[in-house]
């Protein structure tokens, strides 16, 4: 049988081109689709519109396919918005639309930024239908904004107050607690004679003491009295139970006045360290103006000091909750109660101090008493913490403890004084002229009241605190003898406290009578109170360690401990600051309560009339130092002394 073999396939190629042109067509118009021509296009070109407010580049159909006018779909988009209109969200197409037969959807990111830096962050479906004009068009329903919101729906944000995180002293309790106070109202229908009354609670409030920070404003009373129910309680000031307890009597009786009892997160006392912790109050104009992302009308901010440098940590982040909201019969918006995003409130966090309440007290009720500004600031010596920093007169706004820059008078006579020990040129029995005037290069030097002293010990200048005597021995110290001195003992340090302030600065070189003017700090030398209560500490420690007043958070870069300084410099210094106190200007506080006391007054020119003087007292007692400053207070011994007194006797002793 022959054998037979199956014929050879021969493809039609007719067929064959047309189903390759087929395929190409197909394949440049499913890339049409999805490159220039493709929903991709109109997309974006909505999410664009979106943020413009500019819906012309893009066509947009409702559910059933009708066109929808631009503007129309712009407004509407703008009212769902509500109360987020004003802060555009950042729209993110999410890779390429996904496309069935005549429709498309595509997913996209919306972002919005809420107050305080929060994000809300969600992805949408835009869908698409491919029109009669070859066009994709996008499908618009208030969905497309959030799936939660229907039509008339309008968002709506909420903001939730944390709590504010307090400061707190050095055993780590608040140093801002819930406290009693008495708020003082009138009730109108009760008031008998308004203009006596005004009269009446006006002296009673000036009667106050520590005097009211700002006085009471009592002439829009009689307005305000007119003007409300005759059963209303008219508030005219809260005060604290101890203020009100000093006028009670003068005011419980008078017709119309009532007192109802509350507690208010307060410090210790009016002046508790204010200038230095700042205040806490409702967020005023210029706050609004400057964070209108970070603060609202209503919330609590910090000012000034401590409570306005850290008021972030303090309190915290705000809680947030995006609602949505629909016209009620009235048109006024009522909460659906959907919530679409919560952020909880977030706690501030607390700064603990190294303050301490008692040292506090006895120093700011040491300044209560002086009508001229001054200072009391006290460290501790074992460790360099910040124990009091007291501003007068009253509470005082600027913490002129920390941040003054005035010449230190002759207290600085404790810096020369080491100067001159550490190089050899005076001892303490060592005689030293205290003639009542010393010229140097054609300027005269004198001392207070113009005494002389003679040929005396030189402990005996030190304590009678003789100016001259250190004019005399200023060439001794050479001309950057004075500085290196101050160096030893902190002074123009880069000291980090964690809130502003001046570590000075010390005269160095000059003319022969700049040097005899800075040995008894005079001349371009300026300091401090802060800054003389660490020198004076570093005295009594026998070493330099950067005084501290925060210890959460712990200051990033606090100056390094100094080395000790030289044993018999120091010794004989102590010993001289000892006699100031015992048979010197400083002797009024010998006779003080609870260890001896150990100082240097100062008296210090700061123009060029010489009856104009600033008064310092610095000095020690146990393990406290401590700097007294009176701006403009004269003699030392009738200001910054007697304030020194107070301030010790009040001090608790071991």
């Amino acid at each position: 049988m022959p054998l037979s073999y199956p014929r050879p396939h021969r493809p039609n190629h007719r067929r064959s081109v047309a189903a390759l042109a087929a395929t190409l067509l197909t394949a440049g118009l499913l890339a049409a689709c999805s490159g220039e021509d493709g929903p991709e296009r109109s997309v974006d070109a909505f999410l664009a519109g979106w943020r413009s407010g500019d819906l012309q580049a893009v066509g947009v159909v409702d559910t059933t396919g009708a066109k929808l006018p631009s503007t129309e779909v712009a407004r509407e988009i703008k009212e769902l918005s509500g109360e987020l209109a004003a802060t555009l969200p950042t729209l993110t197409r999410q890779g390429e639309p996904k496309i069935t037969a005549d429709t498309a959807t595509a997913s996209v990111r919306v972002e919005w930024q809420l107050p305080g830096q929060v994000r809300w962050a969600y992805d949408r479906e835009v869908r698409l239908t491919h029109g009669d004009d070859d066009q994709w068009q996008v499908i618009w329903e208030p969905r497309v904004v959030h799936e939660q919101l229907t039509k008339g729906d309008r968002l709506a944000l909420r903001r939730d107050t944390g709590p504010r995180a307090g400061l707190l002293d050095g055993a780590g309790q608040p140093i801002v607690t819930p406290r009693p106070v008495v708020r003082v109202g009138v009730q109108p229908r009760e008031v008998t004679d308004v203009k006596k009354l005004v009269k009446d609670l006006d002296a009673a409030f000036k009667a106050i003491r520590p005097a009211l920070v700002p006085a009471v404003d009592l002439s829009d009373l009689p307005e305000r009295i007119a003007k409300a129910e005759p059963d209303a309680l008219v508030e005219v000031v809260t005060l604290r139970q101890e203020a009100y307890r000093q006028i009670k009597p003068r005011i419980y009786d008078l017709p119309g006045t009532k007192f109802p009892t509350d507690k208010l997160d307060l410090a210790p006392t009016r002046e508790f360290a204010r200038a230095l912790l700042g205040s806490v109050d409702p967020a005023q104009a210029d706050d609004l103006a400057a964070h209108p992302d970070r603060y609202v009308a209503g919330d609590l901010v910090g000012h000034g000091g401590l409570q306005g440098r850290y008021d972030e940590r303090l309190r915290g982040g705000p809680g947030l909750t995006v609602l949505v909201e629909r016209p009620a019969e009235d048109g006024k918006l009522e909460s659906t109660g959907t919530e679409l995003f919560r952020r909880e409130p977030q706690p501030g966090q607390a700064l603990k101090t190294t303050l301490d309440v008692a040292t506090q007290n006895a120093a700011d009720g040491a300044l209560r008493a002086e009508s001229r500004r001054s200072t009391l600031v006290a460290v501790r010596i074992s460790d360099g913490a910040v124990l009091a920093a007291a501003n007068g007169p009253g509470p005082a706004g600027e913490n002129l403890a920390f941040t003054a820059q005035v010449p230190p008078g002759s207290t600085f006579k404790m810096v020369s004084t080491l100067g001159l020990l550490d190089r050899g040129a005076v001892t303490l029995d060592g005689p030293v002229a205290c003639p009542k005037t010393f010229t140097v290069d054609g300027r005269s030097f004198k001392n207070s009241d113009n005494f002389e002293l003679g040929s005396v010990p030189f402990r005996t200048d030190f304590a009678k605190s003789c100016n001259t005597a250190f004019a005399s021995l200023a060439p001794k110290l050479g001309g950057d003898g004075l500085a290196a001195a101050g160096r030893s003992l902190g002074l123009e340090g880069q000291w980090d406290l964690g809130t502003d302030a001046f570590t000075g600065k010390v005269s160095t070189g000059g003319s022969l009578a700049e040097q005899a003017a800075a040995s008894f700090g005079q001349g371009t030398t300026l300091v401090s109170p802060l800054a003389m209560a660490g020198a004076t500490a570093t005295v009594a420690r026998g070493a330099f360690i950067q005084p501290k007043l925060l210890i959460d958070p712990a200051p990033a870069k606090p100056a390094a401990t100094g080395g000790p300084l030289k044993p018999q410099s120091i010794e004989a210094l102590r010993t001289m600051m000892r006699e100031v106190v015992t048979a010197g200007s400083g002797s009024a506080l010998k006779d003080v309560p609870g260890g001896e006391v150990y100082g240097k007054t100062g008296t210090a020119e700061y123009d060029d009339n010489p009856a104009h003087t600033h008064a310092w007292f610095v000095g020690w007692r146990g393990d406290v130092a401590f700097a007294v400053f009176v701006e403009k207070g004269g003699a030392s011994t009738a200001s910054a002394v007697p304030i020194t007194e107070r301030f010790l006797r009040a001090l608790p002793t071991p």
